[in-house]
């Protein structure tokens, strides 16, 4: 190029509810994105007088082919760009004319003003014209912005906009977006780096990478005020990627806040909470339990805890969900009764020989046969009757049981300590007999019943002697 050209930007006065702030958001995104697609070195923005800004991109420099308005491929294939329309270099520029900005453009491919002048062939239209001159630097590397009469406050406005200019700290990445640890106020929703929205009683700030066909029709030209509709999915898949120990740590301070009504928003969604109990259950010693279960099992929470375990407390609608379900390493989640089951499996019995009772123990033991004649005789299906010294724990209770039927091996176990007292044995020792020919639970109609019968039945016995 060797003379001064003048390029119709056929504008005339547009966009009156952009700020200053919003040209220079525009002038950044265009330059963030060249670094993007060139790979080159970072931005820069810096103030050269008092009122002159400069936002310098390394990449391969602005041409008045850029000041057409079309929409760009290249940024259109490319995943993680900002723009995409086509029109916000036009939009900055005519922004920064209707406020009185001072605008200059450098570039290897010439350098770039602005001016109001008449539209060719239309002498009384006046439309804003982009003024082209051959370039001062053949050698230039990338594009510069100049900015006169602008305020350090309009481009600290347009900063906040972009995450690459926050302080916001990265808690984990995933192939969906970023988690950030969100603002003492508020959480950002950034898209590609540009913020969209704000969130007051969001846990995590997040930067979505991946965009869904919804947040794409949500975005507008200025990118700003972006409906949750439109990212709440997408927060939730990149939540459901996390599996990092600082997002954990913070779902589970969480949960313990549902029950009071306390939690973030991200709580709400049925399968974040799953997902955090997956987290959880996978790094940490933990236990999950309801409110109603904790309340009405006390010696099960201090075994638990005395065990190392915390108690994280959960929801009843997210009890039923978790319930058999596994964790992020394959292994089952631990609630109660699961761990109940743990319990159980792990434990052995420490039997005890009848040639090992003490004199007292063995006086007892042997008075089983007379007391087992009261209900008949022992049960058929009984096939042995041992003594233990350690004893599962009792399921409703989480103590040590006193006594139990083992089906398995069709055999009644009695713990040692109930030898002391021949009521005590007697009475174990007939109860685990009912258990064994009824083949019913504790605590359950059947078993009551066929207790009162053994209990008549008795009765008729003792009175007939």
């Amino acid at each position: 190029m060797s003379e001064v050209k003048p390029f119709d930007l056929n504008i005339e006065e547009i966009l009156e509810n952009w700020g200053i702030s919003d040209g220079i958001r525009e002038i950044i995104a265009n330059a963030l994105d060249e670094q993007k697609l060139t790979d080159s070195k970072p931005i820069e923005i810096f103030k050269s007088a008092e009122t002159t800004w400069h936002v310098r991109d390394y990449g391969r420099g602005l041409n008045y082919e850029h000041l057409t308005q079309k929409e760009n491929v290249e940024k259109k294939d490319h995943p993680h760009l900002i723009g995409k329309f086509g029109i916000g270099l036009k939009d900055a520029l005519a922004t920064f004319d209707r406020n009185h900005i001072g605008v200059k453009i450098r570039s290897k491919h010439g350098e770039f003003t602005i001016a109001k002048l008449p539209k060719s062939e239309f002498k009384d239209l006046l439309t804003l014209h982009a003024i082209i001159s051959p370039p001062s630097d053949t050698l230039f590397e990338g594009t510069e912005v100049i900015l006169d009469n602008v305020k350090k406050e309009d481009i600290d406005k347009a900063k906040s906009l972009f995450l690459v200019f926050s302080e916001d700290e990265l808690l984990e990445k995933t192939v969906y977006g970023e988690v950030y640890q969100k603002d003492e106020d508020h959480a950002n929703i950034y898209i590609n780096g540009v913020k969209v929205a704000e969130e007051p009683n969001f846990m995590f700030s997040y930067n979505i990478t991946s965009l869904t066909v919804q947040i794409k029709k949500a975005l507008n030209r200025e990118r700003t005020n972006v409906g949750r509709n439109a990212y709440s999915d997408r927060v939730k898949s990149i939540l459901l990627k996390c599996t990092s120990e600082d997002v954990a740590t913070r779902l589970k301070d969480d949960l313990q806040e549902m029950t009071r009504g306390a939690s973030h928003d991200e709580l709400n969604w049925i399968d974040i909470q799953e997902h955090a109990v997956k987290i959880l259950n996978a790094k940490n010693k933990v236990v999950f339990m309801t409110s109603a279960e904790q309340q009405n099992n006390f010696n099960f929470v201090d075994d638990a805890q005395s065990r190392g375990l915390e108690i994280i407390t959960i929801p009843e609608n997210l009890k039923a969900k978790i319930r058999k379900t596994r964790d992020l390493e394959g292994n089952v989640i631990r609630d109660m009764e699961e761990l109940i089951l743990e319990d159980h499996q792990s434990f052995k019995f420490k039997f005890i020989a009848p040639e090992e009772l003490n004199r007292h123990e063995r006086e007892v033991w042997n008075l089983k046969e007379q007391i087992l004649e009261l209900i008949g005789g022992k049960p058929r299906v009984v096939k042995e009757i041992k003594i233990s010294e350690t004893m599962r724990r009792d399921p409703s209770s989480f103590r040590e049981a006193l006594g139990l039927w083992d089906q398995e091996s069709r055999s009644i176990v009695i713990k040692r300590d109930q030898l002391r007292k021949f009521e005590d044995f007697a009475g174990i020792l007939i109860h685990e007999s009912v258990h064994a020919f009824s083949g019913k639970l504790d605590v359950t109609l059947p078993f009551e019943k066929e207790l009162t019968n053994v209990i008549g039945r008795m009765c008729r016995s003792l009175m007939r002697q």
